[in-house]
């Protein structure tokens, strides 16, 4: 069969897609992925196919406008500037969409790719697998993933709205994209003003480990499959110094924020070095998207650019950072206590549900983050003895279940299904 999967927005939302994509190859499929130009390398390096969309992520991030945006965590704003990006993106995502799909069997899409996955799959006649790293089908179970969690408290019909609060606030960003791509581009009608969201005969997966959120019972043909990991390529080795640091003490903790630019990194940097002096511990910070960087580092503080989460996170203590759904299930899979510093999104989310599970302790949303705050956070993350048995017991049970496999199954079952109607 073979298969587009769409897969939009920062490294962390793509890596899973490249896992899936990988994984549905080796069964024999073919995959082409659609993604951000500046992704060329990741997904290459991975051996599937790589189609560019226009449109570099991580200049994005890293613009002023950007960086103004994230440190103040409001998700109605940076929304509202996501929207003029995807205005600007809507033409040519649909123009690149329909050339590169007119040989396609089935379309896979996350909540990046998913109106733009909808249209061409109206345009081109083709099924559509919706596939989510976080929740995002409304279910009266626990609130929307841009809500607190302790709405849960007012009961099932709460939830429900606030799954479909979160939904509008997310299609309304891309209503002006998608409207302009179906009419100048795919000679479609516009969508609904509250979207284009209707039932389809086609299942949902997530991949995320049913040991952190439990299928809800109204999740109707849908499968939580386990997460999709994306391991190191297999030509990736570490910097010997960084080897040579890890071996040369106590077992370090890992601060990064990936994607989350930051107008005043090194100030962060200072902030973040306080806090370990105050713990006297080890670290290995990443500067990343964000930048975060400091001058004359002390010999405690290993700084890298970027390094597999699958190689470095079994090797440190704790893991520090801003709770994107993918290194939050990295940090859990290796089986150690993690520290959350949401920006925004979903990022509180799953800093929360961290907490509850007791692997981690509560979330310090990155405007009342202190020394202080973090260098306690730190502390109990190293120190308590009861977390880190409940991550490691964790991480053993997310090591023992195999996503893409179940994910794979599941696209087998469409496959089937598609191929017996062709072919009756």
């Amino acid at each position: 069969m073979r298969i587009a999967i769409i897969a939009l927005g920062s490294q962390g939302d793509v890596q899973p897609y490249v896992a899936l994509g990988k994984g549905l190859k080796a069964a024999g499929h073919f995959v082409r992925l659609l993604s951000h130009e500046n992704f060329a390398g990741l997904i290459n390096s991975h051996g599937l196919e790589f189609c560019p969309m226009y449109g570099n992520v991580q200049e994005i991030v890293k613009s002023p406008e950007m960086r103004k945006l994230l440190e103040t965590g409001n998700f109605l704003k940076i929304t509202a500037y996501t929207t003029k990006e995807t205005q600007r993106a809507a033409i040519n995502w649909a123009q690149t969409g329909l050339t590169v799909c007119q040989d396609i069997d089935l379309l896979v899409a996350g909540v990046g790719g998913l109106y733009l996955g909808m249209a061409l799959a109206e345009k081109l006649g083709l099924p559509l697998l919706h596939a989510y790293v976080f929740p995002f089908t409304p279910t009266t179970t626990f609130p929307g993933v841009l809500f607190p969690q302790s709405l849960a408290k007012f009961g099932g019909a709460v939830n429900w709205l606030s799954h479909h609060v979160v939904r509008q606030i997310l299609w309304q960003g891309s209503r002006s994209g998608d409207t302009l791509a179906r009419k100048q581009v795919l000679n479609l009608p516009a969508s609904p003003f509250f979207g284009p969201y209707k039932p389809t005969r086609y299942p949902t997966l997530y991949g995320f480990s049913p040991s952190v959120i439990p299928k809800p019972p109204d999740w109707q043909n849908t499968h939580v499959t386990g997460y999709w990991f994306l391991d190191a390529a297999p030509n990736w080795t570490p910097p010997p110094t960084l080897v040579d640091f890890l071996q040369g003490g106590k077992l370090p903790v890992y601060i990064g924020f990936g994607s989350m630019g930051m107008r005043h990194p090194e100030q962060t940097a200072d902030l973040i070095l306080q806090a370990l002096a105050q713990t006297k511990q080890r670290a290995i910070m990443l500067s990343g998207w964000g930048g975060l960087h400091k001058e004359n580092l002390p010999d405690n503080v290993y700084l890298i650019d970027s390094v597999p989460h699958s190689w470095l996170f079994p090797q440190v203590a704790a893991v520090v950072h801003h709770g994107g759904a993918g290194t939050t299930a990295a940090g859990l899979r290796a089986g150690v206590p993690t520290v959350i510093i949401p920006f925004f999104g979903d990022q509180e989310f799953w800093g929360q549900r961290v907490a509850a599970l007791g692997v981690g302790t509560e979330p310090i949303p990155q405007k009342q983050l202190t020394p202080e705050k973090l260098a306690q956070a730190i502390q109990k993350a190293v120190s308590d003895q009861t977390m880190r048995q409940r991550a490691a017991a964790l991480g053993e049970q997310i090591r023992s279940e195999d996503g893409i496999a179940n994910a794979v199954a599941v696209v087998e079952e469409v496959k089937k299904s598609l191929f017996s109607s062709v072919d009756s």
